[in-house]
């Protein structure tokens, strides 16, 4: 059973939340008593997914958002703070894929996109977030690396460069904002059972089953098991926990 957390009063915005452990985190955030502010690429979806949260008696709004945009990621925090007053808490998990290919073979066009999304945009949207932050003197932030920012695999260079870069980002931030009151983490997720991982297990058979065999729990993760550490971290339960990269992979990482 996981623990339970009362966000009330308090304001959480989620990127990349109109599916997979993006939405499913919104929705924990929601349960906790947060409002909750969705973003994503996705308008139709996003809006879609934040009515249905406000139907539940949450409350929710959804904001199309492409996070490569630095100027797009200001108007969420903006939107935020003008709909809600206030931003405490945030989960940027905005994240493609791209094909895997040889290092020699990569394309620059892979290697531009993959990190527009998977790097620029978290580190747009913690600038941004951090303003807001920086001027209630309080907050906190996750930014979803994955364990392609801990480790290497071949074929995944451009987006293994992406994920190394979070946590980079995420640990100089953090040193940075902690004596402002504000902490700054950074969650390695696992092979984790969403719409992204269903297309490459249906496209990469062979090299999925490699990295189940090195995933000592047997399994997939589940997309609740990623926001239950998300919340742990905004929580005053993670009150003295700094820029760490947190593994939540079923022990693929410890070896």
């Amino acid at each position: 059973m996981n623990p339970t957390y009362d966000f009330t009063n308090q304001v959480a915005l989620v990127t990349g939340a109109a599916s997979g452990m993006g939405l499913v985190t919104a929705h924990a955030f929601a349960k906790a008593g947060a409002a909750v502010v969705l973003a994503d690429v996705d308008k139709d979806a996003v809006e879609a997914a934040a009515e249905e949260l406000t139907a539940a008696g949450h409350q929710a709004i959804g904001v199309a958002c492409d996070v490569t945009d630095e100027s797009q990621a200001a108007a969420v925090v903006e939107r935020a703070v003008t709909t809600f007053g206030r931003l405490d808490m945030a989960f940027n998990n905005a994240g493609i894929q791209v094909p895997p290919s040889d290092a020699a073979d990569e394309t620059a066009e892979n290697f531009d996109r993959v990190n527009a999304v998977n790097l620029r945009g978290v580190w747009a949207a913690q600038k941004h977030e951090l303003r807001q932050m920086r001027t209630q003197g309080s907050g906190a932030i996750v930014n979803c690396s994955s364990l392609g920012g801990l480790v290497g695999l071949p074929e995944r260079a451009a987006y293994h460069a992406s994920k190394h870069g979070v946590i980079g980002l995420t640990k100089s931030a953090a040193v940075e904002y902690a004596p402002k009151g504000i902490r700054i983490n950074a969650i390695c997720p696992g092979v984790i059972n969403t719409p992204m991982v269903a297309d490459m297990l249906e496209g990469q058979a062979e090299a999925m089953a490699e990295i189940m065999r090195d995933q000592p729990i047997g399994r997939l993760g589940r997309a609740d098991e990623i926001a239950a550490a998300v919340l742990w971290l905004c929580s005053p339960g993670a009150s003295f926990v700094v820029g760490v990269a947190l593994p939540v992979d079923g022990g693929f990482t410890t070896h």
